[in-house]
């Protein structure tokens, strides 16, 4: 391992959008459970800036008063908080609670004057602040109430340091530059945060001629904020904070807004307090690290904790690193400082690493990661290069460095790698003297305790399974004796069952061709094996499976052409010409349960019945030869079409399977007067098509055969005239998997209704419009047609 210099991430890479998104949501699903379980703490502080803000006190004053008014009128201290709150926010125009410091000014009027705020600016300031977990959310959350309320165009939050300067540790509305400029300021004479530190008395800069003869004016140039003002904030026995608010207005700040910004600054000395101002020992040393960070060729930041108002490490910030550390978008060195650390490598969030640097906080225990890639830059060409991440503690902060791996180390790391991906272990024997050294992966196929030693090559036959010892015995002497290479499958008996392995290895010879050592390698196969048996098992009971259903198709194809004859020629019924067509499903291995049956009755009427049975294969059949021969004798013997169906509908449901259903119309034909009576049980309707139109017949009421043994069944007559065709089909002529059926419904009837002047399309004519021509169902259609009058 060396210490070259080292990248943690690919300099001038873009970053990963995907893994950002992911830390962002992290972050977020996080920082609500935090929020959850800060929720009564949060809620005190609130109540403690707002009293603060009122009476002008420090914030231990401020939580005494809050215990005193809980005590006096017998509430809980959360209680009293809320209220205390609610009163802060709902305090009408004109009624704002005095200070006794310093009397509000509060116009009484509706709403606010230009230079005149609010009273209940203050309330919503506080309910902002809820939110806000570090100096940098508090500067971003006060520009943006203070830009509309006193014309703010930027916010500066100094801290003073152990060394009496001044420490910009929050900002908004200015740039990095600026920032960076005035980040650390020191113990000198014209200043104006630092005299209103020092003095404790709020600074006032409201012509810039005058100021800028007495103070250094912050901004390039100074113009840009014709007014600021500099506020002290108590978050202790003393003002430890100064707050800046920088105007894009000129001229004075009103005795109202100066109320206002005094109280501002009271209300922010609550969450000061909490997430903390002071800096820390890591700010003191950082201007000395990082002049020893210059200078050293590896890759090293130097981080302070940030934490959230519940206490716990959030983030990290970056306050020194060296020249040849580089982030996720190809920020370096100097250009790091300042900036978070899950901002610059942002991939951190989901390593180990993170979880190091947390557990180096808590025990000061030094951390070293395991070996990692990471793509890097070198000259010009992208290179997978293996880093350690080490973590140190320095005071209240960290030293995190990455160290790159020599290429030696990349390549045992990669064998080892390998070994375990592929479950092989590299072994060699050396046959003079007897010795030999397997790798560690070769005792965790043979599962056997490397204290023990390897096994000699004599002894490998032992190892293998009753059945492949005499195989491999022999395959091992060849290799011996005649150096003849080997590559064999052998089986091992282990605690955990059965393991199948295979050996590969080759002789080396010395001059006169004799084997004196011997390599190669032990692979474990047992998952894969096991999937082949898995498979040829699968693929047997596959062609098995295929096989019954073969048989059960041939036997139910040969049933269903024994019970359901296709006539050849349209036939001749009560006057009527009847084509009949029948088309089986185009997949699958079962045969459907459509049926029809076209008789004539001894009185000379003539019945008509299509019908579908729910399901496939022998038990379909079965119950269409069921219901189709009894449907006939039962009108045959004087039924009515209705009473037929409610029999029927019992029938079935006292069949052999119960849970079985059908649909079906029936027609009966009445030659004498044309009239054509019809019921049906959920099946689809008629279509008559008469003189080039095509409807559909309404359909009397009747539920499905097999429903309820309850049912209730009507039926409904037509006249049929001259020229008239009706079909009666089943719902494979109209249904298709990918639409609804009224879109099928109106297919038919398209197809069926002829062009003008053109002859009635033909029932194949019919078929090849509205059938599918892949993945149909089952079939069945009868196409009747009454004779023109020419044609009797």
């Amino acid at each position: 391992m060396t210490s070259e210099p080292a990248l943690p991430a690919q300099s001038g890479d873009v970053p990963d959008v995907a893994a950002l998104t992911r830390v962002v949501a992290r972050q977020r699903a996080e920082l609500d459970r935090l929020q959850d379980l800060a929720a009564t703490a949060a809620v005190l502080e609130r109540a403690k800036g707002a009293v603060m803000a009122q009476l002008g006190c420090s914030p231990d004053a401020a939580q005494e008063e809050l215990q005193q008014r809980a005590k006096a009128r017998e509430r809980t201290l959360l209680e009293e908080c809320w209220i205390s709150l609610g009163a802060l926010c709902a305090q009408p125009h004109g009624t704002a609670e005095p200070t006794p410091a310093e009397p509000p000014a509060v116009r009484t009027t509706p709403g606010p004057a230009p230079d005149e705020i609010d009273a209940a600016a203050l309330g919503r300031l506080s309910r902002a602040l809820v939110r806000v977990c570090t100096p940098h959310d508090l500067a971003r959350c006060l520009l943006d109430r203070l830009a509309v309320d006193v014309g703010a165009g930027a916010v500066m939050i100094f801290a003073r340091r152990p060394s009496d300067g001044l420490e910009l540790i929050g900002h908004a509305g200015i740039d990095r530059t600026l920032a960076e400029q005035w980040s650390r300021v020191p113990p000198v004479g014209g200043i104006a945060a630092l005299d209103a530190l020092t003095t404790g008395q709020a600074r006032w800069l409201e012509n810039l001629r005058e100021d800028g003869e007495r103070y250094r004016l912050i901004g390039n140039p100074p113009e840009r904020w014709p007014s600021r003002a500099w506020l002290p904030v108590k978050t202790g026995e003393s003002a430890d904070v100064v707050l800046g608010i920088l105007r894009h207005r000129e001229g004075a700040f009103p005795p109202p807004v100066r109320e206002h910004l005094l109280a501002v600054a009271r209300l922010c000395a609550g969450p000061l307090h909490t997430f903390g101002t002071r800096p820390d020992p890591v700010g003191e040393a950082a201007d000395a690290v990082q002049t020893v960070l210059d200078r050293l060729p590896v890759a090293a930041v130097l981080l302070a904790p940030l934490r959230s108002a519940s206490g716990d490490v959030e983030d990290f910030r970056i306050d020194a690193a060296t020249s040849v550390t580089s982030d996720a978008v190809g920020r370096s060195g100097r250009e790091l400082v300042g900036l978070r650390f899950l901002e610059c490598w942002p991939e951190v969030a989901r390593d180990p690493l993170w979880e190091g640097c947390l557990q180096v906080l808590a025990d000061e225990r030094p951390y070293e990661s395991e070996p990692f890639a990471r793509q890097q830059m070198v000259s010009g060409v992208s290179e997978l290069a293996t880093y350690s991440a080490r973590v140190r503690g320095l005071g209240d902060g960290l030293v995190v460095s990455w160290v790159r791996h020599d290429p030696s180390d990349r390549q045992e790391q990669r064998l080892a790698d390998v070994q375990r991906l592929g479950n092989l272990g590299w072994v060699t024997w050396n046959l003079d003297t007897g010795e030999g050294n397997w790798s560690s992966q070769v005792f965790s196929i043979f599962e056997r305790d490397a204290a023990l030693g390897i096994v000699p090559l004599s002894g490998l036959p032992r190892l293998a399974s009753p059945e492949d010892l005499p195989t491999l015995a022999r395959a091992v002497g060849e290799l011996v004796r005649h150096g003849r290479p080997c590559d064999l499958p052998f089986r091992i008996l282990t605690r955990t069952g059965v393991r199948h392995l295979r050996v590969v290895a080759e002789a080396v010879s010395d001059a006169h061709g004799t084997p004196v050592e011997v390599h190669g390698f032990v692979q474990d196969l047992t998952a894969q094996r096991s999937a082949e048996l898995a498979l040829v098992a699968s693929e047997r009971a596959m062609l098995t499976q295929h096989g019954v259903l073969e048989a059960e198709r041939l036997v139910a194809a040969r049933l269903q052409d024994a019970l359901l004859p296709l006539p050849k020629e349209p036939v001749r019924l009560a006057g009527l010409r009847v084509d009949i067509a029948y088309l089986p499903a185009q997949s699958g291995l079962s045969v459907g349960g459509d049926w029809f049956s076209a008789i004539e009755l001894p009185d000379g009427d003539a019945l008509f019945v299509v019908g579908d049975v729910a399901g496939h294969g022998m038990g379909a059949v079965a119950s269409m030869a069921l219901l189709r021969f009894t449907a006939k004798g039962m009108v045959i013997t004087g039924s009515t079409l209705t009473g037929a169906l409610s029999r029927l509908n019992a029938l079935l449901l006292h069949s052999r399977d119960p849970h079985g259903s059908a649909t079906m119309m029936l027609a009966r034909y009445s030659p004498r007067a044309r009239r054509l009576e019809w019921a049906q049980a959920g099946h689809p309707p008629p279509l008559l098509v008469r003189a080039g139109e095509a409807h559909y017949l309404e359909r009397p009421f009747g539920m499905l055969l097999g429903a309820t043994d309850a049912p209730r069944y009507e039926a409904a007559e037509v006249r049929l005239e001259p020229g008239d065709q009706i079909l009666l089909y089943t719902d494979g002529l109209v249904e298709r998997p990918t639409e609804s059926i009224d879109r099928g419904l109106e297919r038919l009837a398209r197809a069926a209704a002829p062009r003008p002047g053109a002859a009635p399309a033909s029932l194949d004519q019919l078929l090849g419009a509205t059938l599918e021509p892949e993945g149909r169902d089952d079939v069945c259609v009868l196409d009747i047609r009454v004779p023109a009058d020419a044609e009797r």
